[in-house]
């Protein structure tokens, strides 16, 4: 059985498409088996929602009078980026305001954008002939904005570690709050609904994949950074993180819903999205894949009181023994807890859903593959000369 994307797209535009989520898709084949679901759905959603770190937006101001070349930009007092043209701005949802306060940032700044709010936006310059003017202090909006995208270097990490804590004292990390003396465990994955677990190897995701973004529509631009293939795997899925996708799309479409800031204490900001990736059902194996389910991934667990970026993983848990809220581990019952939402990634997964049963989204074939073999570099002291 084989179909193509652009018989897809006709299903979807006669009304006759079968879409199912990720979730849904595991019962059935498992009642139906793969050959017969291969068959019968067209299309196999995906979603997750959870704190993206590496995300963030360009704006465009447009030019004031007297025209500035802004230089040093803030907004609502969050520095962003101006060392592009000169009305052109970059803010990264993990920058802190001016007075370093862990609790508001970039990531603050694009919801209230998403939300239709107005911000702040104060600027500076040293003058030049062509842009005279050197300061400026005024409030923008999406409505006043000529251009506002997302681009987020790394999203939807394909797998992630969970964390715990083996020293005395509590940790403040990315991961939550880490109890002393492996006192919880926290993990960060949609498991069986995740959008890159489900393509493990990335045969339907590629340059230019349409995709649900923050509750709009969004595109693959990019191999996300640390994109990584050179992993372990178990049942054809990678058990650590590997890949990941660099995604672009306007702000314009999306909502609060699925663009939330996150306040992390003790570690920052960070901004949580909703992402979902449909996946083309062209032939057996892809839906084999789809049909993975919680019992058969798994997530390294490491301890964060190892400050190395080589931490070992103490052992290997299934989504499932994270999800059911108590592990076993050295004997004895420990909790666990999700940062990111499985109850918002089955919204996104039933959204996107609904949107193309509707004929409201059609999908895209990729325009150049991802990276099949990939590896990651490290950062270390060298010399100049080392360096090259």
């Amino acid at each position: 059985m084989k179909r193509t994307v652009a018989e897809i797209n006709q299903r979807i535009k006669d009304g006759d498409v079968v879409v199912m989520t990720a979730e849904e898709v595991v019962s059935y084949v498992q009642s139906e088996g793969v050959e017969r679901a291969a068959k019968e759905v067209d299309v196999v959603t995906t979603g997750t929602f959870g704190a993206m770190c590496s995300s963030g937006a360009f704006l465009n101001f447009g030019h004031s009078e007297p025209p500035i070349r802004m230089q040093r930009v803030t907004l609502n007092d969050v520095p962003a980026y101006a060392g592009l043209a000169a009305v052109d701005a970059y803010i990264g949802a993990t920058e802190l305001r001016q007075d370093g306060r862990e609790e508001y940032g970039g990531a603050h700044v694009i919801e209230e954008l998403v939300a239709g709010r107005a911000v702040r936006l104060r600027a500076s310059s040293s003058g030049t002939d062509c842009y005279p003017r050197k300061e400026i202090d005024t409030y923008v909006s999406l409505n006043t904005m000529n251009q506002a995208y997302l681009f987020n270097p790394r999203n939807s990490y394909q797998n992630y570690a969970s964390g715990t804590n083996s020293s005395e004292r509590t940790l403040y990390t990315y991961m939550g709050k880490l109890l002393p003396n492996y006192g919880n465990i926290t993990y960060s994955s949609a498991g069986q609904l995740s959008p890159l677990l489900n393509d493990p190897t990335l045969r339907t995701i590629g340059v230019g994949t349409r995709l649900f973004l923050g509750g709009g529509t969004g595109y693959v631009a990019w191999e996300g950074t640390q994109f990584k293939t050179n992993v372990e795997t178990r049942f054809g899925v990678p058990m650590g993180g590997a890949r990941s996708l660099a995604t672009i799309g306007d702000m314009r479409g999306m909502s609060p819903e699925f663009i939330r800031a996150v306040a992390l204490t003790g570690y920052g900001v960070s901004l949580a999205i909703g992402i979902g990736v449909p996946i083309p059902i062209l032939d057996e194996e892809v839906m084999r894949s789809c049909a993975i389910s919680d019992e058969q991934l798994f997530s390294p667990l490491v301890d964060y009181s190892v400050q190395s970026r080589n931490r070992r993983p103490i052992k290997h848990f299934s989504y499932a023994e994270l999800r059911s809220g108590k592990v076993e581990l050295f004997g004895r019952e420990v909790r666990t807890s999700s940062l990111s939402s499985y109850l918002k990634a089955r919204q996104v997964a039933e959204t996107l859903a609904e949107r193309i049963e509707g004929g409201e989204f059609l999908l895209t074939e990729p325009v150049a593959p991802l990276p099949a073999d990939r590896g990651v570099g490290t950062l270390e002291v060298r010399s100049k000369e080392e360096a090259v």
